[in-house]
């Protein structure tokens, strides 16, 4: 990735933008927005989709969950974590946690049905701490997770 690349996906904070119009932004032809952009993509560097405020979608709610483990295997951990229903993020984070878990919530997938049915199946954790995110600032989901 370099700088041109950068700037295209500053470009694409509205994600609506064509390229045409990013190109002429950066001064670039077409062309090569279009295969950097393809690129990236193909690549996992970016992902273009909707976003939605988890805050005005009824009947679902944001849930934080600080796992620590018993043993130090994180990233194989944060992967099977990753896989569960629900799950929009996972992190491995420095501090009193080992991974940090962002789940969206439903009416008829709560936070009892997330433990019972679904992170039970993860194997040696040794504790989880719930944070319910009452109010958020800048957090968006994919519109997917709905």
């Amino acid at each position: 990735m370099d700088a041109t690349d950068i700037e295209i996906i500053k470009e694409l904070e509205d994600g609506r933008k064509s390229f045409n119009r990013i190109a002429q932004t950066l001064g670039l032809a077409e062309g090569t927005v279009r295969s950097r952009v393809n690129k990236l993509r193909d690549e996992g560097v970016l992902d273009i989709s909707g976003l939605v405020d988890p805050e005005v979608l009824p009947d679902h709610s944001i849930v934080m969950i600080g796992v620590r483990l018993n043993d130090m295997d994180l990233v194989k951990k944060g992967q099977e974590f990753s896989a569960l229903n629900g799950v929009l993020s996972v992190a491995v984070v420095t501090g009193r946690f080992d991974l940090i878990i962002t789940v969206m919530l439903k009416k008829d997938f709560g936070i009892l049905e997330f433990y019972t049915k679904e992170a039970a199946k993860i194997k040696n954790v040794q504790s989880v701490e719930t944070f319910v995110v009452y109010k958020g600032f800048n957090l968006k989901v994919a519109s997917s997770a709905m």
